[in-house]
């Protein structure tokens, strides 16, 4: 069979049984196997056993599952509560202040856990209602949480970016300092939007007239609700900048800050490390099944000439670099609407990076792009995974009609904020520079 003709029967048949609907950690092994048989021979099956070993072994996907326990504890430990509580006193009064509110929270949530799922829920839960209460425009507030609760794909400890450095085989340190400035970039642009539409449209964010003015003495005081979260940032992002800790040992140490929250608030019991310990390991295997498909696909597709096929047809086209580009950030957002991230990082870099390459492309300036286009893909209706998250909190009133509306202005405003990336990249390869420099 010619290398064209595998081509498309590979990514035609995984497009084909990825609309089933089936898990994608079997259809990803499943074709593996199919496709070392009947196209290659069955003796190459040992190819498919070594890049399960090869993956067994990493010593860098090590800071994945404590990542991830960390981010379970933390859910359970009454952190989110607290700081929603001391956001409310100091923003309350001010137009839009629940909905800038919820982006601050949403950044800290970023910075301590890196997880998507639980921003999400955790604001659908405790700030929706609460801004529905006070006469919120329903769209406004779906849409701050729906995209603000997906800032963990690029604010470091992101479990996607860790992903993506081990694929493509970079600095994981580099790659997730780099998507710092980003990540508050975004979170910029939806504060000003708020002020924006507070300013234009006061009615979507009328002020509560019961509420009462807040003392600063307490208003201060309910800044203690941020000690833990800036201890367990400045120990986590610290320690990987200043090159004091490996991103696995900063993740270690972010496990044993996670246990402060939890034992001063008197909810550290064995029963909820048993919860916590379960909903870690259920994620962590999720995600190594689905490295492993990964693996096992790209590592037969590669094989079998399909990788030198694609970049054939690259070299061939007679077309600015650019286009090429803006092309793979465009399939990016699609695959956001219907695969995980995980999956499209494992699928697509492998393919991906050796063009980038070739066009003479930053890999780490477009890893941070990658993670852009894959949030706006999470985030793109009707598919986009974070708005099935906000769905199981939503009152019986509101429709996904609503949310579908409200997702709008900020996914484009994701978009300006994918240009000014793409247009300044020093915005993204300053901060893992100064680190490489001390």
């Amino acid at each position: 069979m010619s290398p064209n003709a595998i081509l498309l029967l590979m990514f035609g048949s995984l497009t084909v049984f990825m609309l089933t609907g089936l898990p994608i950690a079997f259809v990803l092994g499943g074709l593996s196997l199919l496709f070392t048989v009947t196209l290659w021979e069955p003796n190459a099956v040992i190819v498919l056993v070594l890049q399960i070993f090869d993956t067994m072994k990493s010593e860098a996907l090590l800071a994945i599952p404590l990542f991830i326990l960390m981010a379970c504890i933390l859910q359970r430990s009454g952190v989110i509560e607290a700081l929603y509580r001391a956001m409310e006193l100091w923003f309350g009064r001010l137009k839009g202040g629940l909905a800038i509110g919820t982006v601050v929270i949403c950044v800290v949530m970023a910075a301590m856990t890196g997880v998507v799922g639980a921003a999400v829920t955790a604001m659908g839960i405790l700030a929706l209602p609460e801004m529905l209460r006070r006469g919120y425009e329903p769209r406004l507030a779906l849409g701050t949480i729906c995209a603000s609760g997906t800032l963990g794909i690029l604010i470091p400890p992101s479990v996607l970016t860790i992903v993506y450095a081990v694929t493509a085989q970079i600095s994981i340190g580099q790659m997730l300092i780099a998507g710092l400035a980003p990540g508050l970039l975004l979170a910029t642009l939806y504060i000003g939007y708020i002020l924006v539409v507070g300013w234009l449209r006061p009615d979507w964010v009328p002020l509560d007239q019961d509420t009462r003015r807040v003392p600063w003495r307490e208003k201060l005081l309910a800044l203690k609700a941020l000690a833990v979260p800036a201890l367990l940032i400045v120990l986590i992002l610290g320690s990987i900048f200043f090159g004091v800790a490996t991103p696995t040992e900063s993740a270690a140490i972010g496990v044993v800050g996670a246990l402060l929250p939890a034992l001063s608030s008197r909810k550290l019991r064995l029963s909820m490390l048993r919860e916590a310990g379960t909903d870690a390991l259920k994620a962590t295997s999720m995600i190594l099944w689905i490295t492993l498909g990964a693996k096992a696909y790209v590592a037969i597709f590669t094989g079998l000439g399909g990788a030198d096929t694609l970049l054939e047809i690259i070299k061939s086209l007679d077309v600015n670099r650019w286009l090429i580009l803006g092309a793979m950030m465009l399939l990016l957002v699609f695959l956001g609407t219907v695969l995980d991230e995980l999956g499209i990082i494992l699928l697509t870099v492998p393919v991906f990076l050796p063009i980038v390459r070739l066009l003479g492309f930053d890999e780490l300036w477009f890893g941070v792009l990658y993670a852009l286009t894959i949030q706006m893909g999470y985030i793109s209706p009707p598919f986009g995974y974070t708005l099935f998250y906000v769905k199981a909190t939503l009152p019986k009133h509101i429709g996904m009609g609503a949310v579908y509306r409200g997702i709008v202005p900020f996914f484009l405003l994701q978009i300006v904020g994918l240009l000014i990336c793409a247009a300044f990249p020093d915005l993204v390869t300053f901060l893992p520079r100064m680190m490489t420099s001390r």
